[in-house]
């Protein structure tokens, strides 16, 4: 009696694991790629969601290092002494996270989803009042995922084993503005800021296996994600607030780059009758973005030089576990502790990230569902300045510490099911 009480208790908390709080991750990520709908028992399943996520990373002790000039008496390329401007600046921007997907079984044991996402992105605004406006005033990356996932199951022992694969395509561009060269008291009237836009797109794959049992809501998922060579990314540099109509203010340059792969392990399991159990592990290969060199072709020149993007990250790690309940046939929770490694050591803002969130599910009726999920968390404190690559020296224009910041998120979902 006690063993059909659990069956029972557990058969309809699948949905648990995926009320998890929105997530917040070193690198590059925003909502990474999810593709749990895939899972979904029902023969047709859409679902829609959207996530804002709150960092307030506050730079603080910020020192311009490289005070050299080129106006009004040359003496380098560091753009002037910002060091009479604010010491501290607000370095994050709130950002919202879209995914649309649609789940299709055309045949029995047979699953399909084609799924709409924004896996990466970064948002930097600090402005020009800092001491650090040389190397940055605003930085901003988009992404566009479209993604054709499928699987295939089959009777294994006392449960279901799954195939996966699929297929995924994406763009990113974005740009960097940054105060090129202070003009502050010298009667030249440009803002002295430059601007970097890149875009660049490419195909990736994916595969993986998966483990269920219905009727202890079991599963056990490994799927991997390739890279994504973006090729030869395009991209313009605009010095026209720089050098005014001099004819070398604006140029093409290009460079390569390739977005990370990743591999993530997902398990849950009824633990109780109406209580379930879930985590995951997830690695994402940020160490393969180090620094990406930009330059015209032919390479660069004294009147149209390289830029690069330094970004220097290690490979990120992702370990989140958490709790789900069912209270009652239209009510069911969850709550959720999640530790990210930060991907900056050294330089860069991207320290541990230690996030709590809380979810709750309705279910007026047996097709449709709406989520709403929430999270704190905290940003660890560092610092940032020079270090070494391959004999170069990297982050010797300004250096800076933070504290001990918060994140918060909310996420809501529409799912519709039959």
């Amino acid at each position: 009696m006690a063993s059909r009480m659990f069956f029972k208790g557990v058969a309809s908390l699948a949905v648990l694991s995926s009320i998890a709080s929105p997530s917040f991750a070193g690198g590059l990520e925003r909502g990474g790629y999810n593709i749990d709908l895939l899972f979904d028992p029902s023969r047709f399943a859409s679902e829609a969601a959207a996530t804002y996520v709150a960092p307030q990373r506050e730079l603080k002790n910020v020192v311009d290092t490289d005070a050299t000039t080129a106006v009004p008496v040359p003496t380098g390329t560091g753009g002037g002494d910002l060091n009479y401007r604010p010491d501290s600046a607000d370095d994050s921007e709130g950002y919202w996270v879209p995914r649309v997907g649609i789940k299709a079984s055309p045949y029995e044991n047979f699953d399909c989803l084609a799924d709409y996402s924004e896996p990466w992105g970064a948002h930097t605004k600090p402005g020009t009042n800092w001491a650090g406006a040389n190397y940055n005033v605003e930085t901003k990356v988009n992404s566009h995922n479209y993604a054709g996932t499928c699987s295939y199951k089959f009777d294994l022992g006392p449960g279901q084993f799954r195939l996966i694969g699929g297929a995924f395509y994406q763009e990113v561009d974005g740009f960097k503005e940054r105060l090129v060269q202070d003009f502050t008291g010298t009667g030249i009237p440009f803002s002295g800021i430059g601007r970097l836009e890149l875009e660049g797109d490419g195909w990736g794959w994916r595969t993986g296996i998966a483990y269920e049992i219905p009727e202890y809501a079991l599963r056990a998922s490994l799927v991997y994600n390739s890279e994504v060579d973006l090729g030869n990314i395009a991209g313009t540099i605009d010095l026209r607030d720089v050098r005014g109509p001099a004819p070398v203010n604006f140029y093409d340059v290009f460079g390569t780059a390739k977005m990370p792969d990743s591999l993530e392990l997902k398990v849950q399991s009824g633990i109780a009758p109406d209580w379930l159990a879930f985590g995951s592990v997830k690695w994402t290969d940020w160490s393969q973005l180090q620094v990406l060199s930009f330059c015209p072709a032919g390479g660069g020149t004294l009147a149209q030089p390289c830029t690069s993007l330094d970004l220097l990250y290690r490979d990120g790690w992702t370990i989140s576990g958490g709790i789900g309940h069912k209270f009652n046939e239209h009510w069911s929770g969850a709550v959720s502790l999640t530790w990210d490694r930060g991907t900056s050591h050294g330089y860069g803002t991207q320290t541990d990230t230690w996030l709590l969130g809380t979810g709750a599910s309705y279910t007026p009726n047996e097709n449709v569902e709406f989520r709403l999920a929430g999270a704190l968390g905290i940003l660890t404190s560092g610092e940032s300045g020079a270090v070494t690559y391959q004999g170069q020296t990297i982050g010797d224009d300004v250096s800076y510490t933070f504290g001990n910041d918060l994140v918060a998120a909310i996420s809501t979902t529409l799912k519709i099911k039959f």
